[in-house]
């Protein structure tokens, strides 16, 4: 059962448990993706993935939180912030650089200084980044998924 159930009658708490795991289900597809993109070299779309992820577990704990749908955003540190996360400095500047991820990967400069900053060095640190970020956001469910 949720940590809090904020007085919700058993249907609309399973209703609200089912948009949660909607969320994460859809984050774990994502980082399966990033995984397998950087294991074929493909590590601007990786990072894409790993940014996807992150997106989609901040709307969970959103949706947790508020019972409401989440906003329709791609800027995570908004979405932490709509989720009433508290970050530390260390997060709030990886969830901005992720947040670049998401721009970066899709529309490319003229130079295309995206792709060729996503060496394999870069991207398994910023995965690895990501990993461990993912774990702590994870920790901020109240519901019990």
């Amino acid at each position: 059962m949720p940590k809090n159930n904020n007085n919700l009658s058993p249907k609309n708490l399973m209703a609200k448990i089912d948009k949660v795991k909607y969320w994460i289900r859809s984050a774990d597809q994502d980082w399966k993706v990033a995984n397998h993109l950087f294991e074929k070299g493909d590590y601007s779309y990786a990072l894409f993935f790993g940014h996807l992820t992150v997106e989609k577990i901040l709307k969970a704990i959103f949706t947790d939180k508020k019972d409401k749908t989440p906003p329709f955003s791609h800027n995570l540190v908004y979405l932490s912030e709509k989720a009433d996360l508290e970050l530390n400095d260390e997060n709030l500047e990886l969830l901005e650089e992720i947040s670049d991820f998401n721009l970066e990967a899709r529309y490319p400069d003229d130079k295309f200084s995206f792709y060729k900053k996503s060496t394999v060095e870069f991207t398994k640190n910023k995965l690895e980044q990501i990993e461990r970020l993912k774990k702590w956001l994870l920790q901020n469910l109240q519901s019990s998924i």
